[in-house]
């Protein structure tokens, strides 16, 4: 289901848990479905409530309220680190190295990238907020413009 926005259309997909996947805006995304009926009525109040969160962490601010997260596809490992990206708060920002050690595995700096690049629902789980150790953007999957752009917003400055 399309999110539009300054920015373009974002695409969300729901499970029958919640929100699955978050696309950013591409020519290919702006036509894609849900894969659950639009009619399901909490599909629509999850799909309102993503709008808004979106529209929310876009604009440099808290998200406040997420509809339920359905982050099942990932392992065990990422959904740890998915789930210790969810407490870095806006305007904030930590390195891949802090993220590994607030999971219990302080070795697996790489790993930790890997998880960010697997994240399925990037803006509400904040990845772009993970830095390299001396402050550097490292990468994103939505692509450095985005990441530059969200940590700009959110007031982050970058080493």
């Amino acid at each position: 289901m399309s999110i539009a926005t300054p920015e373009g259309q974002f695409v969300a997909w729901y499970s029958d848990r919640g929100l699955a996947r978050l696309n950013f805006p591409s020519a290919r995304a702006a036509s894609a479905g849900s894969g659950l009926s639009a009619a399901l009525p909490k599909v629509l109040t999850w799909h309102r409530r993503t709008a808004r969160a979106l529209k929310r962490a876009l604009a440099g601010k808290a998200a406040g309220p997420l509809p339920p997260l359905d982050l099942s596809a990932g392992t065990f490992f990422q959904q740890q680190v998915w789930r210790a990206l969810r407490r870095i708060r806006t305007g904030q920002s930590r390195s891949y190295g802090e993220v590994a050690r607030a999971i219990g595995r302080p070795r697996a700096l790489r790993a930790v990238g890997g998880a960010c690049g697997a994240n399925p629902i990037p803006v509400l789980v904040p990845c772009h907020r993970v830095l390299a150790a001396n402050g550097k953007i490292g990468g994103f999957s939505g692509g450095l413009d985005w990441k530059r752009t969200l940590l700009k917003r959110e007031g982050v400055t970058l080493g």
